[in-house]
């Protein structure tokens, strides 16, 4: 990509109960109030190879079980991601979860991810504050930052609209996306 070339953006999720597909359809909408254009992929249906045709990514995987992968990512998706080449890429995380029920292990999706895509080349943006949450751990944070957006849509889903615009528009900022022009 270069100074004259739009950049190319996806969003590729994993959703088991519909949270995290809300959650990437907002985040599209958002983009797209930033004059962005995206592609919206769900990941059970979408070939990990996908990942490499976009210059930005924004992915989406909620903490299933007990601290793992949400089944759409686990098993095969997650080690395809091994294969390839995100070198160059900028790669934003947000994931749903329970942050009361699943305390100790809540957003661990968002660390298992991440550790995944540096070893691909990728650039983690869109840190987000664990100030306002009630966990005691979580693989998907470091040093009062996850990851990427943690949303909780169990506890906290009035807050759900407000982080993902702000959010999004601290994402736009850190990957120096600039909106399409729109002509009248």
């Amino acid at each position: 990509m270069n100074d004259t070339t739009k950049p190319t953006i996806g969003i590729i999720y994993g959703s088991t109960n519909g949270a995290t597909a809300e959650a990437a359809l907002k985040i599209q909408q958002e983009l797209t109030a930033h004059g962005l254009s995206t592609e919206r992929h769900d990941i059970l249906g979408t070939e990990v190879k996908t990942l490499e045709r976009f210059d930005k990514l924004f992915l989406g995987c909620p903490t299933w079980h007990i601290g793992d992968l949400q089944d759409d990512w686990a098993g095969k998706k997650y080690k395809e991601l091994a294969t390839l080449n995100l070198t160059g890429k900028q790669a934003a995380l947000f994931g749903t979860g329970d942050q009361y029920v699943y305390s100790d292990t809540f957003q661990d999706a968002l660390g298992i991810l991440a550790a995944e895509l540096r070893h691909s080349g990728v650039e983690l943006v869109g840190m987000w504050p664990t100030d306002g949450y009630e966990h005691t751990e979580s693989k998907g944070a470091i040093a009062g930052k996850f990851l990427g957006l943690a949303l909780d849509d169990d506890n906290q889903a009035k807050q759900t609209p407000g982080r993902i615009k702000a959010w999004v528009a601290q994402v736009v900022v850190e990957m120096n996306l600039k909106p399409e022009l729109v002509l009248n």
